[in-house]
């Protein structure tokens, strides 16, 4: 091995790395791909460390090398030389995972597809768009912009495209417009051995063949590397309404979003913030005139009609539950700093214990169960001790957690990851998932098991038949 390569080895040596690339092979692909990619082929530390790790608690683990791919070929050439070798190979877009997706848990090679960012077509007749993976979701709309359509799935982070198809993403507005699955229509992906295939189309339906779409969408990189998706986009409703509701307790605010959704209701959003939530972004975003009390953000999607009828149903429930006077916001700069405060109720929540980490953590459950469910966790925070903001896309049974916890103090983080565990098993109990939107990943792979049962074995067989070698984004999701 050359010093060069030795020092990439040694250097990336990092908690949770099994490292068994073979050094020899690993020198070998590392070189050809230096000398095709040049300077877009980098094994700066700083490079690789930033490749290493999303927005989760977990430790960095670094590849040995970064490839800045700039075309669907490139991804496939990449995968060839590393098939070749066996050398393992980890799909990355904007690093604002959660749960260990992009950690190099084996070394290897990383692809970053940031550089991939066209819009490739827009079909405003039919409501689609074709994409490349790197795009993310504020550059789409802001492209969609003057068209009259838009891409509804908001997952908060601007997050890539080709990454929130990877995860199946979803999101605040999910409880109208759906997540990834019921909006992606067909995909480029380079497999395994460098082969590159479409899936889907521009069809609203088929019943052609097996919906190899739906396989890749949540595969989180680990049976191909999507480059491209094909779209379905939404007109942008004539009117758009915003509304907060602050209430005495978290049951009445989480039986407000339950008596919603059953009466049929067709909100756009519901967004729910604890009383310890609501008063981190009172805090840190600066929302004048609201307490830290459990609060419901609303939207309403539609004709100015149909948003007045949707509000005034929503408001008469939410009355009758005790909820405070409905604060309204109809202009688009109120309605923007309001959401910009949801979304960033993650970084609300990491200022209330400045020098702690932060242990982001999702489950969902029916919605008839998500009263138990929410009040069983807050119970179970008041009893751990622990500053845990609850947070969630209700309106679907959907919710997060952000356990703070000392890195440094080893009691406090078992008692957060004791807290995890309880509320993933919670949730299953309940016919939920232990994930709704953050995926699997690393993190959550004995919680799919206890979910799915003999199925994960199904899971594996599908991973053993397409990627044989193992080198697509190995250790996340199932073990093999």
């Amino acid at each position: 091995m050359t010093a060069d390569a030795s020092t990439i080895r040694d250097s990336s040596q990092t908690e949770g790395r099994s490292g068994r690339v073979e050094a020899d092979k690993l020198e070998r692909a590392i070189a050809i791909l230096r000398q095709r990619f040049g300077e877009r082929a980098s094994t700066a530390e700083a490079v690789r460390e930033q490749h290493g790790r999303g927005e989760g608690w977990y430790p960095t683990i670094a590849p040995d090398l970064v490839i800045f791919a700039e075309t669907t070929e490139e991804v496939a050439e990449t995968v060839r030389v590393c098939a070749e070798h066996g050398v393992p190979v980890i799909p990355f877009g904007t690093g604002t995972s959660l749960e260990g997706h992009v950690a190099a848990v084996e070394g290897g090679i990383s692809i970053d597809l940031s550089a991939m960012k066209d819009v490739l077509e827009v079909n405003r007749e039919d409501l689609d768009c074709r994409v490349q993976a790197g795009l993310t979701r504020k550059a789409l709309n802001e492209h969609l912009r003057d068209t009259g359509l838009f891409f509804p799935i908001d997952p908060g982070a601007d997050a890539s495209i080709g990454g929130m198809t990877a995860t199946r993403a979803s999101g605040t507005n999910a409880v109208r417009y759906g997540t990834m699955r019921e909006n992606v229509m067909g995909l480029t992906v380079v497999l395994a051995d460098g082969r590159v295939i479409r899936t889907g189309g521009r069809a609203k339906k088929s019943a052609a063949g097996y919906d190899l779409t739906r396989l890749f969408v949540g595969s989180e990189g680990t049976l191909g590397i999507i480059t491209e998706i094909q779209l379905k986009l939404y007109g942008i409703p004539e009117a758009i309404s915003s509304a907060v509701c602050q209430y005495p307790d978290l049951e009445s605010a989480v039986n407000t979003v339950i008596l919603t959704i059953q009466s049929g209701i067709p909100v756009a959003r519901i967004e729910l913030l604890d009383d310890v939530q609501m008063g981190a972004c009172v805090d840190y975003s600066k929302l004048e005139g609201y307490e830290a009390k459990p609060t419901l953000f609303f939207e309403f999607h539609g004709s100015e009609a149909s948003v007045h009828e949707q509000a005034e149903q929503v408001r008469a429930i939410s009355d009758d539950l005790g909820g405070g006077g409905f604060s309204w916001s109809t202009r688009t700069e109120d309605r923007n700093r309001l959401w910009q405060a949801r979304h960033d109720a993650y970084y609300a929540a990491m200022a209330l214990s400045p020098g702690k980490k932060g242990m982001a953590t999702d489950i969902c459950v029916p919605i008839s169960k998500l009263a138990d469910c929410i009040l069983d966790t807050k119970r179970d925070i008041e009893e751990t001790g622990l500053v845990a903001p609850i947070v969630g896309h209700v309106g679907d049974g959907n919710y997060h957690l952000v356990l703070l916890f000392d890195p440094c103090d080893t009691a406090e983080q078992k008692r957060a990851k004791d807290l995890v565990e309880r509320m993933n098993h919670r949730a299953i109990a309940y016919g939920g998932t232990c994930t709704g939107e953050h995926g699997i990943g690393m993190g959550k792979k004995n919680f799919l098991t206890h979910e799915h049962g003999d199925a994960v074995a199904v899971m594996r067989t599908l991973k053993q038949a397409m990627d044989p070698g193992n080198i697509l984004n190995p250790g996340k999701i199932v073990s093999l």
